[in-house]
């Protein structure tokens, strides 16, 4: 037995400093670190997806609100996933000081441990230490994100997942609050501008009846051309009798009246009908402007009913939840501990190590040639 302890000793010094600076020291710290100093680390793994109802809409307005109030539950995932990642859910998850404590604890290795020396412990170096810690997962493919959190602890490891899942459930729901709030107001907003104009057509039409005197000009127009017809029939007879009179009584006294009553009922047809469509006084121009303002008018009470219902169809939107958190595997206490995987890590540092000897063995070697 001595024999051989002698000939593995005489071997190992025959391979020279090299082989023990790449790879019997390298092997032997990694014998240290993985079988005495490393610390167990524990694995939870919880898995969600955000899910947002289907709900069809009933008008193009109502697509457009949707558009404004981020209803593809795509957003809420990516938010979601971020806010994970983020120093604020880190500052929320380490209220007094849990996660400094947890990772930080005496019960750590030095080497594993959060500011180990204790001149280290800012928020910042806090988060790039978690960060490598919390691991957040999405699967375009599925829409499933996978969230895993590493402790030295396994109840830490546990609180710690759950915790964010429902700090992520929270944000969710913020954001839901603040899309139904951005909904309405998009809707109010609506209304009161459709309001307003409507409220300023009907002015202009009343204002424009006022200095016309005029109630509804297509009316009117009618009116005055049944009265231009009575007369132009009332002018025909006229005409016939005043003939009549002068073919069988040429000196006769009632020649003279019918000829004025002929004249007035031509003046007072060439009146009405100037009056009707003469210009830019008449009724038939008076029309044309009251139909346009009586037009606006109608739009606007149309416009003003449109958004009536799509400020009651986004009341009854904001009602109902448009996307949420589901859960598809919850965080559990890993009974455990998955990593380190010592055996690997010491074996990985041994192939490592002579890969790097031997590349350094060669290198020497060609350097020795080339001298001589």
């Amino acid at each position: 037995m001595t024999s051989r302890l002698n000939s593995f000793g005489n071997t190992l010094r025959g391979l020279g400093p090299l082989f023990h600076l790449c790879v019997t020291i390298p092997t032997l710290i990694a014998l240290v670190y993985f079988g005495l100093l490393a610390s167990d680390v524990y694995i939870s793994e919880s898995s969600f997806i955000v899910r947002s109802p289907n709900k069809p809409e009933s008008s193009g307005f109502g697509v457009l609100l949707k558009t404004v109030g981020f209803s593809n539950s795509g957003d809420e995932i990516y938010a979601a996933n971020d806010y994970l990642a983020s120093r604020e859910a880190l500052r929320a998850l380490n209220r007094n000081g849990a996660v400094a404590q947890s990772y930080g604890s005496h019960q750590v290795s030095m080497f594993d441990r959060f500011d180990p020396l204790g001149y280290r412990g800012s928020f910042e170096t806090l988060y790039r230490y978690v960060g490598k810690k919390i691991a957040v997962q999405y699967d375009s493919s599925t829409a499933i994100t996978t969230l895993t959190v590493r402790a030295f602890n396994p109840q830490d490891a546990r609180r710690f997942n759950e915790q964010l899942l429902e700090l992520a459930e929270t944000q969710v729901n913020t954001l839901n609050d603040r899309a139904r709030t951005d909904l309405v107001a998009v809707a109010q907003r609506e209304v009161d501008r459709s309001r307003a104009e409507a409220r300023q057509f009907a002015v202009a039409l009343a204002a424009y009846r006022d200095k016309a005197g005029l109630v509804d000009p297509e009316k009117q127009a009618g009116a005055q051309v049944q009265m231009v017809s009575k007369m132009q029939d009332e002018l025909i007879a006229a005409q016939i009798q005043l003939r009549q009179v002068q073919e069988m009584a040429p000196r006769s006294s009632e020649i003279e009246p019918l000829q004025a009553r002929v004249a007035g009922l031509q003046q007072a047809i060439g009146a009405q009908t100037q009056r009707a469509a003469g210009g830019n006084g008449s009724l038939s121009s008076a029309a044309a402007e009251y139909q346009r303002r009586a037009f606006d008018e109608q739009f606007g009470e149309k416009q003003l009913a449109a958004a009536l219902g799509a400020l009651e169809e986004a009341r009854l939107d904001s009602q109902h939840k448009q996307a949420y958190v589901e859960r598809i595997v919850t965080p559990a206490v890993p009974d455990e501990a998955i990593e380190p995987n010592r055996l690997r890590g010491v074996l990985a540092t041994f192939v490592m190590g002579l890969i790097v000897w031997g590349i350094a063995s060669m290198m020497l070697a060609s350097l020795r040639d080339h001298v001589e």
